[in-house]
């Protein structure tokens, strides 16, 4: 077997502590990597002085760069390379500590089962590369429910497996030439409709537990259900992707951070059957007790086409707790509602300091909504006392045209949502005869808002304080992206 090394890079425990994200990799051939740049940033908190700068190792580019074809993979869309992905991604892994590996999957329709990733390790497809989730039900073994859910989510039990997975990673790369990974997720939407599966179906790329993850500049396609779904992870930025899916595809949601921290979105385009962006923290009492909320999540330049979910779903699965989420610059065309929380009696958890600006929506059924009686739970044993905390909510800069409503805002009775701000927003809705705003305990604010909002948000006139958007910046946000460039020696 062939294998291609080039210069030594930083060791691993080096790579710990100074993480580099690469958000592209410039092909040249297969073999040596260099870096082409190294950002060092300086940033300013808002009120304080200069921190020091960040400087962040070229841990994407690696030591050690192999082809898929160098394990006998065979690009011809029909022949099973299961073996040859898990072999390829079995031979890297052993370089963890001497500068990581990166597995190149060239042009070509190459089948394969679920496999997994490893550490310090970069998927790079490149253009015209197409990976195909294979077909057979028996390349798709169980798995256990994750702990935070207590069961599959379209099923009691366990689940069938990811596609493409890793657990307990630190220093992933997803990333390509926008290259495809292909979910061929019409075999599971069929047998999930005739109700012939057995388990809760898997999604098309899971990372648990994991640490330092980038995912960007691929195309995902026809998901069997999810498409990318980190979850109890940490620094994971998703950039320049492409979602794609049949907007009648069963829970087809686009992006979703499930208890995780420090998370960028950016520059993606979403066309799904549900959620464009769904962020989650857990299912009713088995989300309370694993306690790890989905916090300090930045979302911008986003497009979405959903025409029967939301843009950017908050829930409903969000037991432990929905914290810091900044979402700017929003596109959405032909979709159910611009922003929605889900939420219901028994959830728990909260979410509070939400932060929305500067969205142009167009066809919408709400621009706004929030659900206090969002009722599914996974189980009899749920608390009928626990129940959600939702405050401190800010919409500002919007505007949308040929709206049916523009916001629809149920609390919950006895747990109203409070802190709600809207500001500087005009919807066009279609028919102004009918009911604009259906509020029900709530409590909040609004200024400069067309049509006038429903008496329990406050209206403070032209001259009230536009809604909050924080001025200090995440330290997600100040994570450089750094390109390498890689050739045969």
């Amino acid at each position: 077997m062939e294998s291609f090394q080039a210069r030594r890079r930083p060791p691993a425990l080096e790579i710990l502590t100074l993480w580099t994200v690469a958000a592209m990799v410039f092909f040249i051939g297969t073999g040596e990597c260099t870096r082409i740049r190294n950002h060092v940033h300086h940033h300013r908190k808002h009120g304080g002085g200069p921190e020091k700068a960040s400087s962040y190792a070229p841990s994407s580019c690696r030591a050690h760069v192999v082809n898929l074809t160098d394990f006998g993979a065979v690009g011809d869309g029909e022949t099973s390379n299961t073996a040859a992905f898990a072999a390829a991604v079995a031979h890297l892994a052993q370089y963890g500590m001497d500068g990581g590996g990166m597995l190149v999957v060239p042009p070509g329709r190459w089948l394969t089962g679920p496999f997994n990733l490893t550490s310090h390790f970069t998927l790079f497809l490149d253009s015209d590369a197409v990976i195909l989730a294979s077909q057979d039900i028996n390349e798709w073994p169980p798995i256990a429910p994750l702990p935070s859910y207590g069961r599959g989510r379209d099923l009691p039990g366990p689940r069938y497996s990811n596609f493409i997975m890793g657990t307990n990673l630190t220093d992933v790369v997803i990333t390509g030439n926008n290259g495809t990974i292909n979910g061929q997720g019409k075999f599971w939407w069929d047998k999930f409709h005739k109700k012939e599966l057995d388990y809760t179906r898997g999604y098309l790329l899971e990372v648990m537990f994991s640490d330092h993850v980038v995912i960007s500049n691929l195309t995902f396609v026809d998901a069997p259900s999810w498409n990318i779904h980190p979850v109890y992870c940490s620094n994971v930025i998703v950039s320049g992707i492409t979602i794609l899916a049949p907007t009648d595809s069963p829970n087809t949601d686009g992006i979703d951070p499930d208890s995780s921290s420090d998370v960028r979105i950016e520059d993606c385009y979403i066309v799904s059957g549900d959620d464009c962006i769904a962020i989650k923290s857990g299912w009713d009492e088995h989300g309370i007790q694993f306690n790890m909320p989905s916090q300090r999540i930045v979302i911008r330049r986003l497009t979405c086409i959903s025409p029967t979910s939301a843009v950017i779903a908050l829930g409903s699965e969000m037991s432990g707790g929905i914290q810091d989420v900044r979402a700017e610059d929003i596109t959405a065309i032909n979709s159910e509602s611009g922003v929605r929380i889900k939420t219901g009696v028994g959830r728990g958890g909260f979410v509070k300091d939400i932060f929305v600006r500067r969205m142009n929506l167009y066809t919408m059924k709400w621009v706004f909504w929030m659900t206090g009686n969002y009722g599914q739970h996974p189980d009899e044993n749920f608390n009928p006392d626990a129940l959600p905390d939702i405050e401190g909510i800010n919409y500002s800069d919007v505007y949308a045209e040929n709206v049916t409503m523009a916001a629809r805002l149920e609390g919950i009775p006895k747990d109203p949502f409070t802190g709600i701000c809207i500001s500087n927003v005009t919807a066009q809705v279609v028919n102004s005869k009918k009911l604009q705003w259906n509020c029900t305990n709530i409590q909040g604010v609004s200024s400069s808002v067309t049509p006038t909002p429903c008496a329990l948000l406050h209206d403070q006139g032209s001259y009230g304080s536009p809604c909050k958007f924080p001025e200090d910046r995440l330290d997600i946000d100040s994570v450089q992206i750094n390109g390498c460039s890689f050739r045969r020696v």
